[in-house]
Order: structure tokens, then sequence, then C-alpha cells
């Protein structure tokens, strides 16, 4: 979608968004911080904005969704550090789904603060030039002897000192400085960034006023659920509704299609009541006669069975460096062996649900979403809207790990609400969530690989077959299927004379999308659990093989994201000798009891993990301790770095021991957390994280902590049982 429009400053202050007279600055966050250096599109070149208003408050209006990974107090800090304001004045403002002012509105990718971090400096930077010129001119004084300090400027020689407030009027009427110049701080000089600040968000969520997507009341709403096919691909054949209709509160059961690519919404049939309750109850009551589809007998077993067959032929490869096939083939002590992971589903603990009011001429969108604007588009498409008609309120998530990504919900409820005339909530119960979820994709792999007399590796070849996620969500003549699958495995660290790696997509009826961390959660098992097993061919020392193979600094990059940085073995290095310092690595442990390490690469961010466990004779295991190192380059809040580091653990450690989705006669098994359970808080081990003090620019935090920690809990059961687990959710008959 391009919308062809030149959004000046004073042309946003007409459109009530920047809130009356104020100084307003605007500014343009790319989608990659990668591209922050270049020019903005000519088309439209603001996408966020700052205003500093009379009564001396900054606002921050940015385009970013609040998940719980704190981006509602992050980005704030860079916001006031730059602009040299008290912590208590600034503010931030959900910006509203428009794309005339808005380019990108995207939540994902672990991406908010590492994209923001500069445009957010260049832009409070730009703010306090202008005052400290005003100030300057209002006083007939050299600029230079003017400076900014807690929302004020100060005339050095004098000591005068004028408030922000008193001069944004003066100051809005300067020019805009050239952000790719304005001076920026020093950061030996920040004093908000780096600080763990309370999160902003905090107290409304203790006493109850923060708006959740579930809490949205419009008036004359309505509720609904949907009855979705059971089987992927499937549709209703026929169905009767008169049962339904006599459930009290039922006012409405319709029909509503599937819509395919952008949305890959299933579709169903819709019981509208006053109620959820009610609209659950009629759902109950309802005759449905389904057309199951084509994917009717599709089940893991067959799913595998395709795996095994794809694993014994030539995939594309992605990675070859020196001769791998050679190296094996003329080396006596190799090994071999095979990984398997299943689907998972994201189950954030919101359920699932949008309100939609879509009238003949307009319609009004609450949304808990990543990415409104895809929504926005969605629903106009299936409303014949102009996208511009279509206004997406950005509501709080209980959780999004990716699901929230996806525009099927918002679909749902336009959908709904076009069909009976009123506002209208769909709800998805936690069945419907599980069963009708894009999931992360099923993996198997084959490794090998080989170590000479002396304990150093030789070769490593890695083939992976998995259902592709840019094969289900591209058009065949644009999907590299491999894209979203291989990083982490691709831009191995280690230096290993011959490496190659191949990957061959599967197919499948089981839609699939971005889980948190997507394909690293699954490389960073396979790659740290098969680098323990090579560690254990060479009889030695687990940590102490992978520091030996990072010794050289190295720079690696990602042969399927070759414009993304390269991964930096020495950061990689440091965290490993981190964690396992502070986790008191080769310290004596009581029997039955083992540590493990893993390292991984995601999203431009460094962690390390060691994780303590115990099994017992029956093949339970509990973790008990898991230490994390963390380089992220430079930390705007230590607090929030931390609880996103163990928000990681938990959620990995949740898929590790217990998450797995299957299939039978097409068809999702797992309808609640009575078969889908969650680490419980007694289950829970203590957790530490370090922060490794890093100069360079912020990366990502809300997906990094998960990839390591199952590689880490399976080495750590190795070390403690002399037995591999190279299937995963751990199951006590591998171990017993």
């Amino acid at each position: 979608m391009k919308t062809d429009v030149n959004v000046s400053r004073r042309e946003f202050l007409k459109t009530g968004a920047a809130g009356g007279a104020a100084l307003v600055i605007g500014f343009y966050l790319p989608w990659d911080a990668a591209a922050q250096q270049a020019p903005p599109p000519a088309s439209n070149p603001f996408n966020a904005w700052v205003r500093v208003a009379p009564d001396g408050t900054v606002t921050l209006v940015v385009a970013k969704s609040e998940m719980g990974q704190g981006v509602r107090t992050s980005l704030p800090m860079i916001l006031a550090d730059e602009l040299e304001v008290d912590w208590a004045s600034v503010r931030i403002e959900q910006a509203r789904t428009d794309p005339t002012i808005y380019r990108s509105l995207g939540t994902g990718g672990s991406s908010s603060v590492r994209e923001s971090y500069l445009p957010l400096r260049q832009a409070g930077a730009a703010a306090r030039e202008m005052l400290i010129t005003a100030a300057a001119q209002a006083w007939s004084v050299p600029r230079q002897e003017c400076f900014a300090a807690h929302g004020a400027v100060v005339h050095r020689p004098t000591g005068r000192r004028a408030p922000y407030g008193e001069l944004v009027e003066a100051a809005e009427k300067l020019p805009l400085p050239d952000l790719a110049s304005v001076p920026l701080k020093s950061p030996e000089k920040f004093q908000i960034v780096g600080k763990s600040i309370p999160r902003t968000d905090t107290p409304a969520k203790v006493d109850g006023s923060a708006v959740f997507g579930i809490d949205v009341r419009v008036p004359g709403m309505l509720y609904a659920v949907i009855a979705r096919c059971p089987t992927f691909g499937g549709k209703p054949a026929k169905f009767e509704a008169a049962r339904a209709l006599a459930v009290p509160g039922v006012h409405h059961v319709v029909e509503i299609p599937a819509v395919g690519p952008g949305a890959f919404s299933a579709g169903g049939v819709a019981v509208v009541a006053d109620t959820t309750w009610q609209a659950i109850q009629g759902r109950e009551a309802l005759e449905i006669e389904w057309d199951r589809g084509p994917h009717a007998s599709e089940s893991t077993e067959s799913l595998w069975q395709q795996f095994r067959e794809l694993i014994e032929q030539p995939g594309k490869v992605v990675r070859n460096e020196g001769d791998a096939l050679a190296a094996l083939e003329s080396t006596a002590k190799k090994i071999e062996a095979v990984y398997e992971l299943p689907f998972l589903a994201h189950a954030p603990m919101e359920p699932m649900n949008c309100t939609a009011d879509v009238r003949a001429d307009r319609a009004e969108v609450w949304a808990p979403t990543q990415f409104p604007q895809w929504n926005q588009g969605m629903v106009a498409q299936v409303t014949g809207l102009q996208p511009q008609q279509v206004t997406v309120h950005t509501t709080l998530m209980g959780g999004g790990f990716g699901r929230r990504a996806q525009a099927d919900f918002a679909v749902e409820a336009a959908q709904v609400s076009k069909a009976v005339g009123k506002p209208v909530m769909v709800v998805w119960t936690r069945d419907d969530d599980l069963q009708h979820c894009f999931y992360r994709p099923a993996s198997y792999h084959r490794l090998r690989g080989a170590v000479d007399e002396k304990g150093q590796p030789l070769a490593w070849w890695h083939r992976m077959v998995s259902t592709s996620i840019e094969a289900f969500w591209e058009p065949p003549d644009r999907a590299k299927p491999e894209n979203s699958e291989v990083s982490g495995a691709s831009d191995l660290p280690y230096a290993i004379p011959n490496i190659r790696m191949e990957y061959a997509p599967a197919k499948s009826g089981v839609p699939v999308a971005w889980w948190r961390s997507v394909e690293h959660s699954i490389t960073g098992f396979v790659v740290e659990g098969f680098l323990d097993e090579l560690a254990a061919a060479a009889k030695r020392n687990p940590l102490e093989f992978r520091l030996a193979l990072l010794a050289e600094p190295r720079q690696v990059k990602n042969p399927v994201d070759p414009n993304a940085p390269p991964l930096d073995t020495a950061r990689f290095r440091r965290v490993l000798a981190v964690a396992a310092e502070k986790a008191g690595w080769g310290k004596p442990l009581p029997k039955g009891r083992g540590r493990g390490i893993a390292a991984a690469y995601s999203f431009r961010t460094y962690v390390a993990q060691v994780a303590e466990v115990s099994v017992d004779a029956k093949g339970g295991v509990r973790v008990r301790r898991v230490v994390c190192a963390v380089d992220c380059g430079r930390v705007i809040n230590p607090d929030i770095v931390k609880a996103q580091m163990e928000s990681g653990i938990v959620y990995g450690l949740s898929a590790a021991l217990k998450g797995e989705i299957t299939i039978r006669d097409g068809a999702v098994e797992q309808a609640n957390f009575n078969d889908y359970d969650m680490l419980r808080i007694d289950e829970m081990p203590e957790v530490e994280v370090y922060l490794v003090p890093s100069t360079e620019p912020p990366t990502g935090v809300g997906e990094p902590g998960v990839p390591p920690i199952a590689a880490a809990v399976a080495n750590a059961i190795f070390a403690a049982t002399g037995k591999r687990l190279r299937r995963l959710p751990v199951r006590p008959a591998d171990l017993a």
C-alpha cells in the first residue's frame, strides 16, 4: 500500500494529532535499522513524532505496539535523555493507524528499540537545539553560551533559565535541523538511558485501567465466537442454525468465508450474542456438516514419513565452505545424529480477540495487534472500503509472541460486524487458539561431524527439512523457503574448516508463521546440541571446545541474509565465558545433576545460558538453575532486558519440556492447557541474568532469550545421565 503524500510539521499540527500549539519534530523510523542512514521516502518522510507542549510536557507519538516488552518505557527514555528533560515530564502516545502520516506501524523481530534508537536520539537532539536557538534569540546572546538541562535552556554566564514550555512558540517557527547531522550527546553523559526506571504501563495494569483488546467496550456491541472446520482447509458443507438461535441471548448465526493470502483466515459459522458465554452456548448447539477439505488425511506420522524421505535427498545448499563430504569420507572418527522438533502454538495468555464496527462508509477496529497497518489493509479488502476509511485502534496485548502479527482475527471481526450491522467483538476460546493457530514449523535434521586424532573438528554437515514459513506466506514465484528456517545454522560461528548446510521444504496443510525467535528456537537446539556431541567425540570439555573454536575473532556473514550485520565471534565468545564463570562451570554437583551450556546469536543479540538440571530414576527432569549472559549492545533499561531474558527462558522451557502440537486426521489433537501444558510457577528454576557491557547500538531482547535454553537443558541432561536428547519435548521414556 502506497500513499503519495508529503506531510509537513504544520500540516501535522492541523490534523489534531499534535494536540494544539507545540513544537513538533517529525522523524522517520525505518523497519530495518540498517536502513537508518538512507534518506526517508520522499512520498512520506515522517512516521513518528515528538511534541513539546507549552506546559513543558514532552510526548512521543510512535507507531510501536506494547505487548509486554516495555516499549512504552524504553523508547521515551531514549528521547528524554537526548532532549534533556526530566523523566517525569515525558508521555507516550499510541500512534493512530494512518498511512498518510506513519509509514510503518509494525512491531516484531525484536526491533522496536534497535530501529528506534538513532531516530529518537536525532529527534530529541533536533528539538533540544531548536529550543536552545529560540532562547538565545530571545535573550540576544551568542548561542554557544546556552545549554539545555532539566527541561530548560540555561544561559551559562548569567544563570538565566527559560523552561522549554516558554520557548515552544518561538522554536516552532525555526527550521527543522538536518537530523542526520544534528549533534548528539556523548553516551557517557546519559542520565536516563542505562537506568532501571519503573515501567510506565505498570500502574494502569495494577489498578485495572489499562485497556487490552479483551477490555474494549463499544456502545451497542455484541459478542461472537466462530465454529471453524476442525481440519485445515475445510469449510462448512451445510449447517442448521435453529437450535443455536433458540439459545437465550443469541441474535445471529452467519457464515463467513475463508480469506486467503494476506490473512489465511479459516472462515466458518459465527454465532453472535449478547455475551461471549451465550455465543459459546449457541455454537455448541449448532448442527454443522463439514467439508473436511484437502488435508483431512494429514497426520504427524505422515509428515514425519515425508521428512524421513526428504532427508535422504540432497537439499538446496545454503552454505558450503571447504569440502565437508570429502572430509567425512576420509575421517575415521565421525558421528551422525537426527534431531526432531514438533509444531508449537504461541498460546498468549490473553485469548485472541478483535472488535470491529463496520458501516457503509467506514469501519473502526480495536485490535491487540503487532501490525495495525496490516489489519487495516485486510479489513479494507474484506469490507470493500478504502484503507483510509478503516480506523484501527491498537490496544495493549496480553502477549504476542508473533501470533498477533497476523490479520485473521481482525478479518473475522470485520466480516461478522458487516454481516450483522453492529459492532462485534470476536473472541477465541483457548481451544480455538490452539487448534486454529499459525504454528512454529515442525522440522527434521540430520547432522554429521568429524574430528581428528587430536580432537580438532574437521567437518560439519547439516541437512534440514521443515514446513516453511515463507513457502506458506509468499507466492511460489517469490518464495525462498529457507529464508525463515536456517538462520542460526547457516551462520554457524565455530571455526570448522569444512561446513555444508542443505535445506528442503516439506509440504503440509498446517499453517505456519513466526513463533517467538522464529527459526532460532529450532536451530539453537540442533546446532548447540550437536556441537556438544562433537565435543564428546573429541573427548573435550564442551565449554573449552566452544571457546577454542571461537579463539580467533571473525565476522561471520549469514548467507541467507547477506545484508544483515555479521556475527562477531568475539562477542559470542564473551557471553559464553561470562555465563560459564557466573554459573560456576566445572565445580562439582550432587549425583544426578548436570550442567549444560549453549549460546545463540539472534536478532543481532548474543546470549549464552548454562542450565543446571536433575534427573530422577523415572526420567523426570527438573531444571534447577539457569544462568544467562546477554550482550544486546547498549542497554536502555536493565530491568526490562532482564525481564525479557527471564520471559524467553520460561517460554523456551515450556516448549522444551512440555510443548508439542500433533496432527491426526487433518486436525490438531491438543485443545487446552491440560494437553498443551505451560511451565508452572513451582517448576520455575532460579534464573540469573548478567548484562555484558557494550557500547554498540542496542539490539533485540524480546526473542533472543529463547534459542539457547533447550540445548542447554539437553546438554545438562547428558552431563547428568550420559543420555542424549535429540527430539523435543523431553520425554521421560527417553531417559528412564
